[in-house]
């Protein structure tokens, strides 16, 4: 079979779960060839050989941390070079995206952002998106050179295939001067203990509805009790009541969640845009015209302050 590019989301060789994702849609296309960038390719190589990877290029460069995009986007260029592969599958981050459309540019070849779906096709692969704030969605394929495809988060349930996942190393000639953007420092973020927004399985958002920041503490309890992640709306954000790093929307982060609880958001089309194609959708709010209850699985009218601790404690009760 041919061989399709997967570059690994990781953390000193702890691989991040959209990576896994990454990994068993690839395996629709043809064997997935891991790209690991940055130490840690050893510790690894175990999981990415577990969820499919035949083999496992690996590279490591101080250029990779001490630079923005450009070392990695040459690094995945030499792997294109020395695999030839049918497609290019990335995470759909922000980094990842530019990475894809930066190596689309130098390798002459179509690009698909943001992809919920891909899978084989008769003349190369067709990815599906949500667009237009997900009022439609698309199948698209790529009719210029190698596929290159970001495809967001929970767009795949990670399926284990064991594999050989060899480590090899891959010869990269690193952009002098990494592109004209140096990395001057780095402060680690602060844990919150629960998972990264937009790799959730399950989320909590509040709106507008919360009225103020210290009553996000009962959002965030029932996100404790699912190890859910928190967001926010738009309107929650500007009032600051929660961190723009949590904002869910058009103008924030878009997730695609197996759960999404919306509480005391009304559903403007902002904030649609970012959660719309979430699996199961839930909302509270005591205002039965909402628009989000346009586009629920289940709703509640009702005083989330009334109806949020008595699931947070429903919930911890048949937890036990």
């Amino acid at each position: 079979m041919a061989d399709v590019l997967v570059l690994v989301d990781h953390v000193d060789g702890s691989v991040r779960k959209p990576t896994l994702e990454l990994l068993t849609l690839a395996r629709r296309l043809g064997d997935p060839v891991a790209v690991h960038l940055g130490p840690g390719a050893d510790t690894a190589a175990p999981t990415l050989a577990e969820y499919g990877a035949v083999r496992v290029l690996a590279a490591d460069a101080p250029e990779f941390t001490e630079y923005l995009v450009v070392p990695k986007v040459d690094a995945l260029r030499a792997a294109v070079e020395s695999v030839s592969p049918v497609a290019v599958l990335v995470p759909s981050s922000a980094e990842g995206k530019e990475i894809a459309a930066r190596l689309a540019l130098r390798l002459d070849s179509g690009l698909i952002t943001d992809a919920v779906d891909v899978e084989a096709g008769d003349r190369g692969p067709i990815a599906t998106q949500s667009v237009f704030a997900a009022s439609y969605t698309t199948r698209s394929r790529i009719t210029s050179g190698i596929p290159v495809i970001t495809v967001k988060p929970n767009s795949a349930a990670p399926e284990a295939a064991p594999a050989a996942g060899a480590v090899e190393t891959l010869e990269v000639t690193v952009t002098e001067g990494g592109g004209g953007t140096r990395v001057v420092s780095r402060a680690a973020r602060e844990s919150t203990g629960r998972p990264e927004l937009t790799e959730a399985a399950i989320v909590v958002s509040g709106g507008r509805g919360v009225n103020g920041a210290e009553n996000f503490s009962v959002i965030e309890a029932l996100a404790d009790s699912l190890g859910a992640a928190v967001g926010a709306s738009r309107a929650a954000v500007d009032a600051g009541w929660y961190p723009h790093s949590s904002q869910v929307g058009q103008t924030g982060k878009s997730v695609s969640p197996q759960l999404y609880i919306a509480a005391g958001i009304s559903g403007a089309i902002q904030h649609r845009a970012g959660m719309q194609t979430s699996k199961t959708i839930v909302a509270v709010n005591k205002d039965e015209e909402a628009p989000i209850f346009d586009l629920v699985d289940f709703g509640v009218v009702g005083d989330l302050f009334q109806v949020v601790p008595t699931l947070t404690e429903e919930i911890r009760t048949r937890k036990g």
